[in-house]
Parts: C-alpha cells; structure tokens; sequence
C-alpha cells in the first residue's frame, strides 16, 4: 500500500490527524530531503525510517520501491512541503504502482496552489492550473497559448524570477490583465498583492523577494 500524505507549507499545524496517524503506521516514508522531513516527525514525535525519494533519483529507484510494495511494505510519500505530485515527484512512482496493481491512496491535505486562487478575487468557477512554466525552450510558445486562455491562471515561480516573469506577462497579456501574487503561505510573512499585472509588478520589483510564489491570472475574456 502506498499513502501520497500532504504536508504543512509553513505552518506545522496544517496537517491532518489522518495523515498523521498515516505516518505513524508506515514501515517506511519517503521524502524529497531528510533533513525537512526530520524536522516535521520529530515535532510529532514520530519514529520511522526515511528513504530519500526527489527527482534526481526517482527514475533509479521506482522499481525498487515497487517490489518493497510488492513484497508486503506500508510506505507514505510525502514532500517537502504540500502535495506529493504537484509539481513534486510522485507520479512515476503512482504509475508503477497503478501499473502493477499496487494499491494507491492520496490523502487530502495541504495544497499551495488552493489557497492563492481563492484568495486572489478572480473567478475561480474555471482554471488552468500550469505549475512551473519552461523556462527556455517553449517558453514564449507558452505564454503566447495562455495570452488567449479564457480560465483563470494558476503558475508557480521562484522568488528570483519573480518580477522577471511579471514583466514577460504584461508583454504577452498586457498590463491592465488582473493579477495576483501570494508568497508564503501560512507562514509569518504571508502576503497576498492584488492588482493589474503593472500594479504587482511595480510592487515586487521594489523589494526583495522571498519564499514560494503562486501567481494567479484571470482569464482573457473574464
């Protein structure tokens, strides 16, 4: 059996009893980096062996992973912050398993990318979410697409490229397009900046930029 179990963003509060209980009874949890999974077992006092699982292993050690389900484990997957699976590994791994009919469980839980689009104000009844766009080939193919898509736009972005992706947006979708911007989340200095994709910029581009960034955009024709 393996549980995808949702992780705190920030606050170590927003986990679920369930996925707690989860996480006490696997024989093994895999994790993005040890050391941040360390932090939040050991702040709930949960003892169990951790086996390192992120993209640059994940195509190695699937198989393997598989035969321990296989041969009888209880294994949770967890990252380092938010849902196993979006825009963190987890899929091949829930391939493999669906594949070789290994049980397969996603507990709900903590998700950046909810929040910011309900909090943003912009229609949310219709949205894409694209996570993290290319950052070189196919990156102006892509933003020319979603400059015509009608949904709501859900991206994230590093806090580095940040403005410089704000000032690609108002070149492809204009500086009027409704904008919002929501950096760490649940965490001691959470915000959310509202506006048109100017007003955001102007605002980022005058400070030092910190945390994860979800960006939401509203639709072409909303």
């Amino acid at each position: 059996m393996l549980y995808l179990v949702p992780t705190p963003l920030g606050n170590l509060k927003d986990i679920t009893l369930r996925s707690l209980e989860i996480l006490q009874q696997a024989d093994v949890i895999l994790c993005e980096d040890t050391r941040t999974s360390s932090r939040l077992l050991q702040h709930y006092n949960i003892q169990k062996p951790l086996s390192p699982y992120h993209q640059h292993n994940e195509h190695k050690i699937v198989q393997h992973i598989a035969d321990q389900l296989l041969a009888g484990k209880t294994m949770a997957l967890i990252t380092d912050a938010g849902t196993p699976g979006i825009s963190d590994p987890a899929f091949l791994l829930v391939r493999e398993c669906v594949k070789q009919n290994i049980k397969v469980e996603c507990l709900p839980g903590a998700t950046a990318f909810v929040p910011a689009l309900v909090n943003s104000g912009l229609p949310i009844n219709r949205f894409v979410f694209e996570g993290f766009l290319p950052l070189k080939k196919g990156r102006q193919t892509m933003l020319k697409k979603l400059a015509t898509e009608e949904r709501t736009m859900v991206i994230y972005e590093s806090p580095v490229r940040l403005v410089k992706t704000l000032k690609e947006f108002i070149e492809y979708f204009g500086a009027e397009r409704p904008c919002s911007v929501s950096r760490e989340l649940t965490k001691l200095f959470e915000e959310t900046f509202r506006g048109s994709l100017q007003q955001v910029h102007d605002h980022f581009a005058a400070k030092t930029v910190k945390g994860e960034i979800v960006i939401v955009l509203q639709g072409v024709d909303d």
